[in-house]
């Protein structure tokens, strides 16, 4: 797996939700039913040299916006293009307000002398005639994809005022193979599907439950062996070094980092039973944290560390449950029918994700951390695994389709849902894929 190229920016104009007195506002909080009209023209340069390198960097950054929901970038045989555009050249207004922009993002690229290229990206509010911010970085020129990320998570910034979760990664299991004999392998890509590719084989063994450090290029994941119990793993993206967890004789499971990512939460199996535990990466010591007849399984951290969440069946069937991160005060926080499983805790540390399968359904849903305010996102035959992009706005999982009668069908597939439930996206991925895991904001 190749390192990856730090971006270095040079910000010209210090970025804000809006510059004083502009028109534009986005309130992401309360869901945009009418994407925000933007026009985003073909980057421009000083000659041929760079023309597709400009329109496939354009295209990356106009589909990152469009996939957010917030913004609809405007068909680009409506502009109004004049002779004077330019990245350093003030806008002809009226132009645009003429297709009824109300933001225009410009910009251009550069190609240096050592092989690297400058792109450089201005963002105006049509309606205030004024400029909301600026960036500029240089890049070596085959990293322009992470560059048009850099770009669009600029923009989604500048425009709402919260972070981007454009330039990410996502690692989710790749399957292959007939039902009987599934080959389940460990694969990694860009959030919008680019450039995937495998991490482990699937020879040996089944890779499950994949996690990202919040700290680090590093996965934790279950495998699962065809003779012995499954066994947690850490696994090294930059290096393709790994390392079992620690030797238990019964199943390990549904790992996941702590925020700090210096513990990995977990299930122990042990006697047929399963409860959580958190094991200190440094020391290999490892703490339990629930010691109760029922089924304890998934924790989840919230981001400040002090608590956890996962799933229990003690009250009878499968609920979520809060405790403090040293395993006191465990207290159930829903109470629908049906089961809930895989808890993740928002990284903005307000909502708790969880997947529940109730009446022959499976839904995607939110709720509050005291077990307020329940809302379903998505439904359909079977869907579960949801992970939170790094602004907790955006949420991944995967969705798997009935079989028919001739044998045919039950693939699996990527998908993402905003927090309003309405913007619903399939994402791309080579074959089927399950239990996706988002990144933090690559550095």
């Amino acid at each position: 797996m190749p390192r990856l190229l730090i971006i270095l920016l040079t910000i010209f104009v210090a970025a804000a939700p809006l510059s004083a007195g502009a028109k534009v506002t986005i309130d992401i909080t309360q869901g945009n039913v009418d994407p925000m009209p933007i026009a985003v023209p073909d980057f421009l340069g000083p000659d041929d040299a760079t023309s597709e390198l400009r329109r496939d960097l354009t295209n990356v950054l106009m589909n990152d916006l469009n996939r957010s929901g917030l913004f609809k970038v405007i068909d680009q045989r409506a502009y109004i293009m004049g002779d004077d555009m330019g990245v350093n050249v003030r806008p002809t207004f009226p132009n645009w307000r003429l297709i009824n922009a109300q933001v225009l993002i410009i910009g251009d690229v550069v190609e240096l002398d050592d092989g690297r290229i400058q792109v450089s990206t201005r963002i105006w509010d049509i309606y205030a005639d004024e400029q909301i911010g600026a960036v500029a970085f240089k890049t070596p020129a085959d990293n322009w994809r992470r560059a048009a990320h850099k770009v669009a998570d600029f923009a989604y910034k500048a425009l709402t005022g919260e972070s981007g979760y454009f330039d990410t990664r996502i690692v989710f299991v790749h399957e292959t193979g007939p039902k009987e004999k599934r080959v389940k392998r460990l694969m990694i890509m860009d959030q919008d599907g680019a450039n995937p590719v495998p991490l482990t084989d699937g020879l040996n063994y089944q890779a499950l439950t994949p996690r990202f450090s919040p700290t680090q290029q590093q996965i934790t994941y279950m495998a699962l062996f065809d003779n012995r119990p499954g066994q947690v793993y850490l696994f090294n993206i930059e290096t393709g070094e790994q390392e079992q967890l620690g030797t238990f004789r019964g199943m390990t499971f549904a790992p996941r980092f702590s925020p700090d990512g210096r513990q990995v939460l977990l299930s122990v199996e042990r006697h047929g039973n399963s409860d959580v535990f958190k094991m200190d990466l440094a020391t290999r010591r490892l703490t339990r944290l629930t010691d109760h007849p029922a089924i304890d399984v998934s924790p989840s951290m919230s981001p400040d560390g002090k608590r956890m969440s996962f799933t229990s069946d003690r009250g009878g069937s499968q609920q979520i449950y809060v405790m403090n991160a040293n395993g006191s005060k465990q207290k159930r926080i829903t109470f629908g029918e049906g089961r809930y499983q895989t808890p993740v805790w928002s990284p903005r540390g307000d909502l708790i994700a969880f997947t529940r399968q109730y009446r022959g359904r499976f839904y995607i849903g939110v709720i509050r951390p005291d077990g307020t305010g329940e809302r379903l996102l998505t439904e359909s035959y079977l869907e579960e695994g949801p992970t939170w992009a790094p602004n907790g706005r955006v949420l991944m999982f995967y969705r798997q389709t009935p079989s028919r009668r001739n044998g045919k069908g039950g693939g699996a597939s990527l998908w993402s849902v905003d927090l309003t439930g309405r913007n619903v996206r399939l994402v791309r991925t080579p074959g089927d894929a399950s239990d996706p895991a988002w990144s933090p904001l690559l550095p």
